[in-house]
């Protein structure tokens, strides 16, 4: 006698035959890849610019997670994180430090100042300014760094990204250009200076960058329907740091 459950996408009673049969017929056939060992790999088509702007939350998720997944075809991936320098809200170590920590190829730094700019909350302003400031001279100097190298070839996992990286992830770049810390003009020369091989990635704003326009080859603007914060919730451990 073959046993049923309820099927919740539908309602219907499904007998496990039937559920892996389904399942037979995924792209995958219902089994789950093995994990394969990540080697140094290169990519054969990055080179595009992405955007990542809007007042929901994910931009930085979203960028992480390419990184990520970047990271895990033995991609060599560096992350600079402008304007997170630690508010009282968010622990000092944040969870995707510690998953960036355990992934072979990815590493990150972040060059921000305590507390957000223009908020009051005890924060420097000029602090704010030079902390920007000096994070996109290292921007600068690692896209050039990049240019310099041969992104057709995998790079050492463990090496620094001033020898070159595949996929480079500016976070919350574009808000420092809202807030007047950095120059939107100064953005799209960085662009523009990449080398054909770069992958590169900038988050930020809820402001539409539309420097960007012409620019960058993707721009996804992440909408806010609701978010907790509008009722007082405070970052949660987990899901925002």
């Amino acid at each position: 006698m073959t046993t049923t459950h309820d099927d919740t996408t539908n309602g219907d009673d499904v007998s496990h035959e039937e559920t892996d049969d389904r399942a037979a017929r995924t792209p995958g056939g219902g089994a789950a890849p093995e994990p394969q060992p990540i080697e140094p790999g290169a990519p054969e088509e990055f080179g595009l610019v992405q955007a990542f702007w809007g007042g929901g939350k994910g931009k930085t998720t979203a960028a992480m997670g390419m990184g990520f997944r970047a990271a895990g075809h033995g991609y060599r991936v560096h992350m600079l994180q402008f304007m997170k320098g630690g508010a009282d809200s968010v622990e000092g170590v944040r969870g995707e430090y510690n998953a960036i920590a355990a992934v072979p190829g990815f590493s990150y730094e972040n060059a921000g100042h305590y507390g957000w700019h223009g908020l009051l909350d005890g924060s420097a302003d000029d602090e704010h300014e030079a902390k920007a400031t000096a994070a996109f001279e290292r921007a600068e100097a690692l896209v050039a760094a990049a240019g310099e190298a041969d992104l057709t070839e995998p790079f050492p996992l463990d090496g620094d990204p001033e020898h070159g990286v595949h996929m480079l992830i500016l976070d919350e770049l574009l808000y420092a250009v809202d807030r007047g810390l950095v120059d939107g003009d100064a953005v799209v020369a960085l662009a523009e200076s990449k080398p054909d091989g770069l992958e590169l990635v900038l988050t930020g704003s809820h402001a539409e960058p539309d420097y960007l326009d012409g620019v960058a080859d993707l721009i996804t603007n992440v909408r806010k329907e609701a978010h907790p914060f509008d009722d007082g919730q405070r970052a949660r451990r987990g899901t925002e740091y």
